[in-house]
């Protein structure tokens, strides 16, 4: 009997196939460091970006990109990292992506990926960390 592995989704190729699909001129800059211990792992940089975004409207923007139950995670991971109220005192826009399968029409049963995006300024940095 075999059994069917669940395909896993890759949320930065999502991310950045939606973001070409809008006309924006985006790369990963997310790496495998494949000496870190002990089976190696994924680096952003700056701690917390996946993705460099160009847009002509926002200027230079840092993307964080998750599945749908990593959202809460990856917000607490970007307000305490040091790099994040850094990179926006110097004019990047910061953006979390989290990817998840919504419903296409009210009362059917298509599903489609969308992307919650939520917009990490320098209020939300303080607010997080008042709270």
């Amino acid at each position: 009997m075999t059994v069917k592995r669940k395909a896993r989704h890759n949320y930065t190729q999502m991310t950045l196939s939606h973001l070409r699909a809008l006309g924006r001129c985006v790369d990963k800059c997310e790496k495998w460091n494949a000496f870190a211990k002990p089976f190696g792992r994924r680096e952003d940089l700056f701690e917390f970006i996946d993705i460099i975004a160009l847009d002509p409207i926002q200027g230079i923007v840092a993307i964080q990109s998750t599945g749908p139950s990593g959202h809460a995670g990856h917000k607490r991971k970007i307000v305490a990292c040091e790099y994040a109220r850094l990179w926006l005192e110097c004019g990047g826009k910061i953006e979390l992506w989290s990817w998840r399968k919504l419903l296409v029409k009210r009362g059917g049963k298509a599903k489609r990926w969308q992307p919650r995006v939520e917009k990490i300024t320098e209020e939300s940095l303080k607010e997080t960390h008042n709270a």
